[in-house]
């Protein structure tokens, strides 16, 4: 792959971009057994990374709870068939719509338009199953392949920008800085799932996810969930632990994200950073996290904090 971007990516976003490619291939290659064979309950091994303080946000499976067998459509012979946490998808789907999504994002970044829903949620969901619908594959060691080539195309093309020159993206114009960004977060939480789903480390670490705040700060409007925010006016200070962070304002229902926090916000929250993504990507539930310390809220109004999740809908 690319060794690094001429200056077009932040410093470690082209190494971030690589790694975490590098680190699906590998936990989809966990995927099948011996000569192909689909792994039994238990087979796939492994947690999930642990974080600073105790075990990681959706570490492994439930107590007694065994992961399938990976026969079935789309995944006889291999673990493509495994469920994946908290979705519809398989692993195999799963892992497709990632190599299709590194495709589509590398063909941005050479500067090419591609229309993909309307940039809303539900009309990217949309277009995802009919994409994935015309796209057969689904074994995880073939898709592997492809994550990991379409990466580095991303990297090839992206060298290629102006680093002012605005891209078109299915939520809306983007430097490639904050492409680069969205295609890190993208395969981060779809990352998570894969390895979730397996029962082996995820690649999500607090440097990954800092990397990633230039999308989400970006995002987080196009994204707002109008029913969450209906009526509702409160200032957000958001920050992650050690890190960067943010502030949100919603004034009867209209939201604006700025990458400093409001002088007098009416909830301070403090994020370990790989909860702040999980939690955004909706990987996991606000108030394990809290009960855990690993997300707080405090302020005039600290009973917004738990709420705070729910106000944005992950595309």
């Amino acid at each position: 792959m690319t060794a690094r971007t001429s200056g077009v990516l932040p410093a470690g976003l082209a190494e971030a971009i690589r790694g975490t490619a590098e680190d699906i291939a590998a936990v989809l290659r966990t995927a099948a057994g011996p000569e192909g064979e689909p792994r039994r309950p238990g087979e796939a091994g492994g947690g999930s990374r642990s974080e600073a303080g105790g075990g990681s946000p959706g570490e492994g499976r439930a107590a007694g709870e065994t992961a399938p067998g990976g026969a079935g459509p789309g995944g006889a012979g291999h673990g493509g068939g495994l469920p994946v946490p908290r979705s519809t998808w398989t692993v195999g789907e799963a892992a497709a719509h990632l190599a299709q999504a590194n495709a589509l994002m590398a063909e941005l970044a050479a500067g090419h338009e591609r229309p993909y829903g309307d940039g809303t949620p539900g009309s990217l969901a949309e277009a995802n199953e009919r994409a994935l619908a015309g796209f057969a594959e689904r074994a995880p060691g073939p898709l592997a392949e492809m994550i990991t080539a379409q990466a580095a195309a991303f990297l090839d093309a992206v060298e290629e920008r102006d680093p002012d020159e605005p891209l078109a993206t299915p939520l809306g114009g983007m430097t490639p800085a904050v492409l680069g960004s969205y295609l890190l977060t993208h395969m981060l939480g779809h990352g998570y799932d894969l390895a979730r789903a397996l029962r082996r480390p995820h690649m999500v670490d607090a440097h990954r996810v800092e990397l990633s705040m230039p999308f989400m700060i970006q995002v987080m409007p196009r994204v707002t969930d109008p029913d969450a925010v209906a009526g509702l006016t409160a200032a957000f200070a958001v920050r992650l632990r050690g890190g960067s962070g943010f502030g949100v304002t919603i004034t009867d229902g209209l939201v604006r994200v700025a990458p400093e926090p409001p002088a007098r916000p009416d909830c301070r929250i403090l994020t370990e950073p790989v909860t702040f993504l999980l939690l955004a990507l909706g990987r996991i539930d606000p108030w394990p996290a809290i009960a855990r310390g690993r997300a707080l809220g405090w302020g005039r109004k600290p009973w917004l904090a738990p709420r705070f999740p729910a106000l944005f809908r992950a595309p």
